[in-house]
């Protein structure tokens, strides 16, 4: 073992560690370094405390916690051994782009997910819990709760309940998506969906296409997956198709991401031009399309969508139950080709064992098949278009103004005064409770600085606004 730098111990001793925790950063220190590579003896108890001038009874212990990691190993009456590489985890954070943590999209959603009560969130991804059908929910949960044994206590099937698939194959068909009930699978969340499809059909350093801006955590977990993202232009009709048709022709993607109806964060929605465009591309180029139809019912009417006209030949349909049921009863779906669905299932199988909670799925198939809950969704959706002009209205009052206004969702993507920055604003923001979702943790080129996505859900408070202008004044002024 090299010789250890006590200028370092002594300033790690000067801050508030135990002895035993500095021994444990030191060493864990030099075998992510290098320093102590796999197999190495660490050294001796006695020749270590005497280095570091501590008790054996300290190192003692500072291994014994090591080894408890799995970092070190203990071999019988001949010492402490690194057990094996120890690389620094996979940092989902790119390393040649300067983030600033308030616009990185895993702080910006802790922000949101960990807020206390009484932060306010119009930056947030979900409706209000007193816009939710609770009532439904908690009659359900008592029907649940007199269920046979075998619903409370077994694993579920590996593609999900019946009931619950068929009433999505129901709905798929009153749009024109007539499929079989082999195509279609449910999963633990959305956000599983996606992540089940990507493990399924990437690799690293595969090229996904998304649109700029688009849903933050798309980027997130593409991260994850260590695939090259490119963002596409994104329109009031959709995607740039001139841009669009250019980058298949360089990059070759594997696959592009999208909301084709009330796209997050834009609200916008695809036009039947721009669909018939995408889907002509995608074929010539043998691209896969994931579409993401999660604000599905939240429109008037329906839209153009690039998995009917494709009868789910190169297009994939995923959404979830989140917006319009409960972000707290998780469950997502698959609708795809039969023979990706197989591979699909395996995947779960192996990640999850099985689809998601049988108790999941019989309580969303029971608020689904009530009576109550096409009255929820009219009445959601009569609120929105309320909550969306007031919004409108207000935030034009501070010299805040819409992208676009759009059909419906909750979302308005909107543009600030010139001059100031969204990342600031919402970092200033945070300060006064109120969590805001800054314009370039959207955008893969980071170009959206002066923008901000608004949840119309949970702009009713006066706070929100009164914070607004006393930030932005502070902003103008350049306090």
């Amino acid at each position: 073992m090299d010789e250890i730098d006590h200028t370092a111990v002594i300033a790690v001793r000067k801050t508030a560690m135990t002895r035993t925790e500095m021994l444990i950063a030191d060493i864990r220190s030099q075998i992510i370094g290098g320093a102590l590579s796999a197999g190495e003896r660490l050294p001796s108890v006695r020749c270590y405390a005497a280095k570091m001038q501590v008790s054996p009874s300290t190192v003692v212990e500072a291994y014994e916690r090591l080894a408890a990691t799995g970092m070190i190993r203990a071999r019988r009456g001949a010492g402490f051994f690194v057990t094996g590489s120890h690389q620094p985890p996979l940092n989902l954070v790119e390393k040649n782009v300067d983030y600033q943590r308030d616009v990185d999209p895993f702080w910006v959603s802790r922000q949101a997910l960990d807020a206390d009560r009484d932060v306010l969130k119009p930056g947030c991804g979900w409706l209000p819990a007193d816009w939710m059908p609770v009532e439904a929910l908690r009659k359900a949960m008592r029907q649940l709760a007199r269920s046979d044994a075998s619903l409370l206590c077994d694993y579920g099937t590996t593609r999900g309940a019946t009931a619950l698939r068929r009433l999505l194959l129901a709905r798929f068909a009153s749009e024109g998506l007539t499929t079989p009930m082999e195509q279609i699978m449910l999963t633990g969340s959305g956000t599983q969906a996606l992540d089940l499809i990507c493990r399924f059909l990437l690799r690293p350093g595969d090229t996904v296409l998304v649109d700029d801006p688009c849903y933050f955590n798309f980027q997130a977990l593409l991260r994850a997956h260590q695939v090259t993202i490119v963002g596409v232009p994104f329109t009031p009709t959709g995607p740039d198709v001139a841009v669009f048709e250019s980058v298949l022709s360089q990059s070759r993607p594997r696959l592009y991401i999208t909301n084709s109806a009330l796209h997050n964060p834009t609200g916008a929605s695809l036009s039947p031009q721009t669909a018939w465009r995408l889907l002509n591309a995608a074929r010539e180029h043998d691209l896969i399309i994931v579409e993401d139809d999660i604000f599905a019912e939240f429109e008037p009417e329906l839209s153009s969508r690039l998995a009917i006209p494709d009868g789910l030949e190169r297009v994939i349909r995923m959404g979830s139950f989140s917006k319009t049921l409960s972000a707290s009863v998780r469950c997502g779906y698959i609708a795809c080709r039969p023979e990706w669905i197989e591979g699909l299932t395996d995947l779960q199988i192996a990640t999850s064992f099985g689809g998601p909670s049988p108790m999941t799925t019989q309580l969303l198939a029971a608020v689904l098949s009530g009576g109550s809950y096409r009255k929820h969704l009219d009445e959601v959706v009569r609120r929105l278009s309320k909550a969306r002009k007031d919004a409108v209205e207000r935030l034009a009052a501070l010299g805040i103004t819409p992208w676009l206004v759009p059909r419906g969702g909750f979302y308005l993507w909107c543009r600030l005064p010139a001059g100031l920055d969204s990342t600031e604003i919402a970092r200033r923001c945070r300060l006064h409770n109120v969590v805001l979702a800054p314009g370039n943790v959207f955008s893969v080129s980071q170009s959206a600085g002066e923008f901000l996505r608004f949840n119309v859900a949970h702009l009713s408070d006066e706070r929100v606004y009164s914070v607004l202008k006393e930030v932005m004044a502070a902003c103008s002024a350049g306090d």
